[in-house]
């Protein structure tokens, strides 16, 4: 855990312009500067870099980020390494928490440099033994992609890591920390040999991570026996619902991904890659999980899931619908391929070939169009009672499901099938959940939620996008605003509002000198989309006196739309069933707010 504080301190430091520019030729245009997009393959330079901004991003391809972002992509580093990276060039050390304690903790090198030791084992000793490099053989694989993914062979024997890489009690505990020994239990308090070989008589997979080292291993049993795959356990090094098999080899391999294949099994990864599909991953022996899903957001918007034609394959299917759910947002794509019954990849490729089987990519189910598709399916013939059953199966899915226009759309659908208006299904459900529903709006005519305020385009327009831009490309005005103009902020309804009271909020608390490092602390959550395309736009304004007056001016005006907005409703329920007292006496005051000088209302 690297503490918040380092990080906006290593991007005040850093120099954008000066890391990009010693992997990419940059040319000064102006203010910024282009080059031809490392991203994509392109002609002319639609790449542009801002110092001012410590900001850059491709009009082609649309990849945009920090320098941070940079590293990562173009490195193919994971954010810990691109720190790292970072640091290293600026000569400093990065501090690391402890996710309990506050203690300062770090891996251990060592720890990396022994599962490199016990990798090139597994590795020799399949180019060494008959048997094994006849079963890779008979699987398909070709030496260069053993080599291309380490692939080894854990010998049929009980010690043979424990022999050669043991020695000594230090590192035989290692060993055991790192899962590839395990302890006996002790027998009547005492055995004649206290470790012995996790893997033994497998053809083994390295998982390795952002930077190429194995954290840990996959091993398939040669012939019959269970487990049919045995994986690392959970370690210092390796947590298996972050990882995904194959990522290293696919960023290795591609520099301007748009989309993963997620797959179930190593060998369906191996061989796609093998085949010519070299953006194929594999979950490691468990259901895709939302820290898969946030890793790979972050590295593509679009996801294919591929799963076998049987029914293990489509409850894994199912099971990966439902914990993406609540990582869907604007601009991301998540889509269903569901092979033919008997197939998996590994096989189906092998059978028809890449082309063939990337063909099938264009049939794929969106994730909309498989959801009411299951959903049908469990609720039975559409009549009343299947109606009430679709609508009950729907409503805790929806709960997942982030305010969007996603999910705007997707409640029409279903309101359609129940036959109820989306208004009344959301009462339904909210009913039946206030905890899980209680939060957000229905589609009928009603003051926005805050999450749904929270939802703003990048396009022109808006006073809050404006307030937003503003605040975002010069941070430090944040603290000249009055506490009388922030409060003015909280009873503003406007699309967005709740997004500029929370930037507002924090760097009155947590001050920036740069947008970068605003988008690095909104890293993890979903509005940081919002806020890096609006920092792809031009900024008209010169500076930071400048962009305050704006800011306090934009402030002013959205407390001014409340108070017209008020005055409005006012007017119009006096027209129908007049005002009380007080209302009249709240109708006095705004219409002498409104005629004051230098309030214009609208």
């Amino acid at each position: 855990m690297i503490p918040q504080t380092f990080i906006d301190e290593l991007i005040a430091r850093a120099d954008i312009v000066e890391v990009i520019g010693l992997r990419v030729q940059l040319k000064k245009a102006g203010r910024e500067y282009k080059a031809c997009c490392p991203f994509h393959n392109e002609k002319t330079a639609s790449f542009w870099v801002s110092p001012d901004k410590q900001f850059y991003h491709c009009f082609g391809c649309g990849v945009h980020g920090t320098v941070i972002r940079f590293l990562m992509e173009h490195d193919h580093l994971s954010f810990p390494e691109a720190i790292e990276e970072l640091a290293g060039r600026l000569g400093l050390e990065v501090p690391q928490e402890g996710p309990l304690s506050g203690t300062p903790r770090r891996v251990d090198e060592p720890l990396y440099e022994l599962m490199g030791r016990v990798a090139q084992l597994y590795a020799d000793s399949l180019a060494r033994d008959e048997r094994a490099r006849a079963y890779v053989s008979r699987r398909g694989l070709d030496p260069q992609t053993l080599e291309s993914f380490g692939i080894g062979y854990a010998p049929n024997s009980w010690n043979e890591v424990l022999r050669r890489c043991g020695a000594g009690e230090d590192a035989r505990r290692a060993l055991s920390d790192l899962g590839l020994i395990v302890e006996r239990e002790r027998a009547q308090g005492h055995t004649t040999e206290r470790y012995y070989d996790r893997f033994r008589d497998r053809i083994m997979f390295p998982i390795r991570d952002g930077r190429g080292r194995v954290i840990a291993f996959g091993g398939r049993i040669l012939d019959q026996g269970e487990p049919k795959y045995l994986n690392s356990p959970e370690t210092l090094l390796f947590h298996k619902g972050r990882e995904l098999y194959g990522l290293y080899e696919t960023r290795r391999s591609r520099s301007n991904l748009k989309r993963l294949l997620i797959v179930e099994g190593y060998m369906d990864a191996v061989r796609l890659h093998q085949a010519g599909i070299n953006y194929a991953v594999a979950t490691l022996g468990t259901a895709t999980t939302p820290e898969h899903l946030k890793r790979i957001f972050r590295i593509v918007s679009e996801v294919v899931f591929a799963f076998d034609g049987d029914r293990a394959g489509r409850a894994a299917a199912w099971r990966a619908l439902q914990n993406a759910l609540p990582e869907i947002r604007e601009g991301r794509e998540i889509r269903f391929l569901f092979l033919p019954e008997g197939h998996d990849p590994d096989t189906l490729v092998g059978e028809e070939g890449a082309e063939r089987f990337e063909k099938r990519l264009e049939s794929t189910l969106p994730l909309s169009d498989y959801l009411m598709r299951e959903l049908t399916e469990q609720a039975g013939v559409l009549d009343e009672a299947g109606r009430a059953r679709f609508s009950q199966h729907a409503g805790p899915l929806m709960g997942r499901i982030p305010d969007s226009v996603f999910r705007d759309q997707l409640l029409q659908r279903i309101a359609r099938v129940v036959r109820v208006t989306p208004a009344r299904l959301e009462e339904q459900w909210r009913a039946s959940n206030p905890t899980r529903f209680g939060e957000r709006t229905s589609s009928a005519p009603a003051p926005a939620t805050t999450a749904a305020r929270t939802r703003i385009s990048a396009g022109r327009g808006s006073l809050v996008r404006q307030a937003i831009l503003l605040l975002l490309t010069f941070p430090a005005i944040a603290s000249e605003m009055s506490e009388a103009e922030r409060h003015a902020l909280e009873a503003s309804d406007e699309p967005g509002i709740e997004l500029l009271r929370q930037l507002l909020d924090e760097l009155r608390v947590r001050p920036a000198t740069n947008p970068a490092q605003v988008i690095e602390r909104w890293s993890e959550r979903p509005e940081r989309e919002i806020l890096e395309k609006l920092l792809q736009r031009e900024q008209v304004v010169a500076d930071a006196v400048a962009a305050a007056d704006e800011l306090r001016a934009a402030a002013r005006r959205l407390a001014d739309l409340v108070a017209v907005r008020r005055l409005e409703a006012l007017e119009a329920k006096d027209a129908a069933t007049g005002l009380d007292e007080q209302e009249k006496q709240e109708y006095l005051r705004l219409t002498m707010l409104r005629a004051a000088p230098g309030r214009s209302g609208r």
